[in-house]
């Protein structure tokens, strides 16, 4: 259970009222007074962050290197299938082709799935101290992000050994990062709170979230999707559709065009999957805020 030694009860800020020592929002979708509740608080959303990190690799023999070790040795299982076994794969450099895909795809799940239990798995917060209930889905986004870049030292120290000449368009990668991250978060306030009234929300995205693996190109090329797929009568261009459809297809195919193709992303694609992963932050973080003063009945 996460608790900051800095955390202490604090007068709640205008706009609340007091019920059983838990601060409940008046006006449950004030996002503009959410938003400066949180700010207040920013320390504590690193304060969480931090010691979600500490108790994740607490007692462990290697760390945080556990962050790098998971995700190469998925990609080597992934380089022995694709190339030794099934040979279904003629692409050069294909373990970088897969880190560049297993990586964020990680990020993704890790993140989403992590912040499930964000509320659920911290009530003794929750229902005793006053403070804004977004900074546990942000605090474990804030984690994952961290191990996110963490794992791409090792994606770079592989591109310096395979493919040392860098695209000239990596000045991009943080803007890539920043739409997965608003994706993500968005995600991590809707399924947080779903699964306060919901407790079966984790098992329903555990079994959605295998199928999104394989409807995402993590260890194919989008390429190799039929552009015409006739299907009840109907021609459909599956190729454009997982761009459009699936925005983790369109970040993973972004990320790749950056560091292993080595050129430009479609921009067309980029910027729809930008504006989904912005409505979906500000719809999740509305559907949050409406629903947050009940998590204290609920959890």
């Amino acid at each position: 259970m996460l608790k900051p030694a800095s955390m202490k009860i604090e007068t709640p800020p205008a706009g609340t009222v007091t019920m059983d020592g838990t601060a409940v929002q008046i006006n449950r979708a004030n996002v503009g007074a959410h938003l400066r509740a949180l700010w207040r608080y920013r320390e504590l959303v690193l304060s969480l962050a931090l010691r979600e990190l500490r108790a994740r690799y607490k007692n462990t023999v290697l760390g945080f290197f556990w962050s790098l070790l998971n995700p190469l040795a998925m990609m080597l299982v992934f380089t022995m299938v694709f190339t030794v076994f099934i040979r279904n794969s003629d692409l050069q450099n294909f373990p970088i082709f897969i880190l560049c895909g297993l990586l964020a795809w990680n990020y993704f799940t890790a993140g989403v799935m992590g912040s499930i239990n964000a509320i659920v798995g911290n009530a003794n917060l929750v229902t005793k101290v006053y403070f804004p209930r977004e900074a546990l889905p942000i605090a474990t986004v804030l984690a994952n992000l961290f191990n996110f870049l963490l794992t791409l030292i090792l994606l770079f120290v592989a591109l310096f050994l395979f493919r040392p000449h860098f695209s000239p368009w990596l000045w991009l990668l943080p803007f890539v990062v920043l739409i997965q991250t608003c994706f993500i978060l968005g995600l991590a306030f809707i399924l947080s709170t779903l699964n306060v009234f919901y407790r079966d929300t984790l098992m329903v995205m555990d079994v959605a979230i295998l199928a999104w693996f394989f409807l995402t190109p993590v260890f194919y090329p989008i390429s190799q999707l039929p552009q015409n797929y006739v299907l009840l009568g109907q021609t459909f261009d599956l190729h454009r559709l997982m761009y459009i459809l699936n925005p983790m297809a369109s970040i993973i195919s972004t990320y790749r065009d950056l560091l292993y193709w080595g050129y430009r992303t479609d921009f067309d694609f980029f910027a729809r999957t930008a504006v989904t992963s912005l409505v979906v932050l500000a719809f999740g973080y509305w559907f949050f805020c409406k629903y947050s003063s009940r998590f204290g009945e609920e959890v």
